[in-house]
């Protein structure tokens, strides 16, 4: 396992057979617009879904990975376990905060940017039918957490798969007390199998 963030490692040859896999999936579906992190494992994914629905790849950079900062981004778990080994029992210790990376992008300002971007492209698309998103576990994972109220906490209760689809309504006009997203599916990983 190698904790990439935002670092660059392109798709390997089964990831672009999962990228097809998920054009495949999405292809019917009433897709208006598709947007990707600008990084490339992402971007191809996202260009391997838009030319199957004949739609252009929008890159939104604030649904980028989490910085993890330069002393951990690209590591294997064995380089952190050698490299910040209190690192490493301070994950361990299974506390319910996060321990603090080295020169990291900081998890409130994470969350602020990624669930800003997603609800601007939500009402931006409004009535247009399905948008997708193309992006990461990490911002997956904020995002779902903030949709369902819960604090950007350890241990997150959810997988979040690559090429996996996650889904959620959205409804700009919600009136207050109601949610403006709803978590509709987790990590679908269905038109995955036998890859």
């Amino acid at each position: 396992m190698r904790l990439q963030g935002r670092r660059e490692f392109p798709l390997t040859e089964r990831g672009r057979r999962q990228a097809q896999a998920l054009a495949d999936r999405l292809s019917g579906r009433g897709v208006a617009a598709v947007y990707s992190s600008p990084i490339r494992r992402a971007v191809d994914t996202g260009e391997a879904i838009a030319a199957r629905l004949s739609l252009t790849v929008q890159t939104e950079p604030r649904v980028q990975e989490y910085d993890f900062g330069e002393a951990l981004s690209g590591l294997t778990w064995p380089e952190i376990q050698e490299r910040r080994p209190k690192l490493v029992q301070a994950l361990l210790a299974n506390a319910d905060e996060f321990p603090d990376y080295p020169g990291e992008e900081g998890r409130e300002g994470f969350q602020q940017r990624v669930c800003k971007a997603v609800t601007e492209i939500a009402e931006r698309h409004q009535g247009d039918g399905a948008v997708v998103v193309v992006t990461h576990a990490g911002p997956i994972v904020v995002f779902l957490l903030d949709a369902l109220a819960r604090a950007y906490r350890r241990p997150v209760p959810f997988a979040v798969d690559n090429a996996s689809v996650t889904t959620l309504e959205f409804n700009a006009t919600a009136p207050p007390g109601f949610p403006r997203a709803v978590v509709v599916g987790i990590n679908d990983t269905c038109h995955l199998r036998g890859l």
